[in-house]
């Protein structure tokens, strides 16, 4: 599979500067899934990778907010931050290797399951998948747009599906390949316009919620 990426000089400099710093850490291996293989790191400071591969050399870089890096460091707290099973031992499919790991510094603390009926392991494990469908949605949104400019409008519409169900994270890092796809006409009409109603929907803040007097 052919990515191209550009990572921002920022990006890279926070990696480096936050490799001491606390991480979570998580990866599920289920053969003939597609991906088989997906691995994801959450760093404290909120930068994240995803990469399909032990090996993978070109992995996706993103920066979630700190209200999405929040909520995942403090499932893994009430966690006990995997110091202990959370493999539900019942009888039941197999759903893939799953683990979960916390770093920080010399301390690390790691677990491995395929079902859980701990809700804060359900909770964290959600919050992993939602990443990684994220990131699956910009693989195929990337890809069209460089090598199938047919396929792009079934690719905007599978993360407009997302974004309706909240299955999106760092929704931000979309905007400029939107932006480029709205204002290129190369592309055809309605995935043009999808792609720019997308971008304002991603850009438009979210309501206030009202407060009793």
């Amino acid at each position: 599979m052919i990515r191209i990426f550009t990572i921002p000089p920022l990006l890279l400099l926070c990696s480096a500067a936050s490799s001491a710093a606390p991480r979570l850490f998580y990866s599920k291996y289920f053969k003939s899934s597609v991906p088989e293989f997906a691995a994801i790191t959450v760093e404290r400071s909120g930068l994240a990778t995803y990469q399909e591969a032990k090996d993978d050399d070109n992995p996706i870089h993103l920066q979630m907010t700190e209200a999405e890096t929040q909520a995942m460091f403090d499932l893994a707290g009430k966690l006990d931050h995997f110091q202990h099973p959370i493999e539900s031992g019942l009888k039941v499919a197999n759903m893939g290797t799953k683990t979960f790991r916390f770093e920080d510094g010399t301390e690390k603390h790691e677990v491995q399951f395929n079902f859980s009926v701990d809700t804060s392991a359900q909770a964290l494990l959600d919050c992993f998948e939602r990443i990684a469908e994220t990131e699956q949605d910009f693989i195929a949104l990337d890809r069209t747009a460089h090598y199938d400019k047919l396929g792009v409008n079934d690719a905007l519409l599978s993360l407009e599906i997302s974004l309706d169900h909240n299955r999106v994270v760092a929704a931000q890092q979309f905007l400029p390949l939107l932006d480029r796809i709205g204002k290129n006409e190369s592309y055809l009409h309605i995935a043009r316009e999808r792609a720019a109603n997308l971008a304002d929907a991603i850009r438009k803040p979210p309501p206030q919620e009202k407060t009793q007097p």
